[in-house]
């Protein structure tokens, strides 16, 4: 009796792993084919989807996609929404509506919701949950429900270089220049400056870099040191796995 104790308990673990690599295998295998590509772009038909650029499965709610273009060695996060005109299967004419230039990544939940145009420039960074919108309810009527009544739409413009932190929302009518920084859940609207760093509800302009001094109010770290030219992979992995020093050691 004390062995069927021990076997049973050490065949359920056995079962459990088998099970376990099994499901992870197969959740591999689902997103590995349910991602979309342009050698692969299952039921999606975009306007343009370049080369290299790749929409994680799952995706999020899209829709309007001939009136989508991605450029090449865009990285779409998984859950990402990305939507053109207010609502499926209307004819938004013959120019593209939403763009996103060559590099772009939107990280895991984002949401693009372009029902005028929404144009995102070349290498632009957007971490999770990013929220980018042309379109805002209004409220002008006091007696009527605010989301029953016609939205106000502004074009948005993201240069290029631009980092948006997570959480963070673009809202109708902004347009930011280039390598603009916007701090995690800040709230822009309007003109962004290029080379500026925006922060808050709503977004202001807390840092900009100026030709002469600088970054003002000055950076209060120093700059990353860029790796040196030729450096190889197994050079960093061989960096990686030299001990630590210890604080005494010289």
């Amino acid at each position: 009796m004390p062995k069927n104790r021990t076997l049973f308990p050490s065949v359920a673990r056995w079962r459990r792993r088998v099970l376990s690599r099994a499901v992870h295998r197969g959740w591999s295998w689902v997103r590995e084919t349910g991602a979309v590509t342009a050698q692969h772009p299952g039921r999606l038909r975009f306007g343009r989807i370049g080369v290299g650029t790749r929409l994680a499965f799952p995706q999020g709610t899209v829709f309007g996609e001939p009136w989508i273009e991605l450029g090449d060695h865009c990285v779409i996060g998984e859950q990402v929404t990305l939507t053109a005109g207010l609502m499926p299967d209307l004819d938004l004419g013959p120019e593209p509506i939403l763009t996103l230039g060559d590099g772009v990544v939107l990280g895991r939940g984002s949401h693009v919701v372009a029902d005028t145009t929404v144009t995102i420039g070349s290498d632009t960074y957007c971490g999770p949950y990013v929220y980018v919108t042309s379109t805002n309810h209004s409220y002008d009527d006091p007696h009527e429900p605010v989301g029953t009544q016609w939205p106000r739409m502004e074009p948005v413009t993201i240069g290029p270089g631009c980092w948006i932190g997570t959480g963070a929302v673009v809202l109708p009518g902004a347009r930011l220049g280039r390598n603009v920084v916007v701090a995690a859940g800040a709230v822009v609207r309007g003109v962004v400056p290029d080379h500026a760093v925006v922060a808050g509800a709503p977004a202001r302009v807390v840092r900009r870099w100026d030709p002469e001094k600088g970054w003002q109010p000055p950076l209060r770290t120093p700059a990353p040191v860029p790796l040196p030219d030729g450096v190889t992979p197994e050079q960093l992995l061989a960096v990686t796995d030299l001990p630590a020093k210890s604080p005494n050691s010289k």
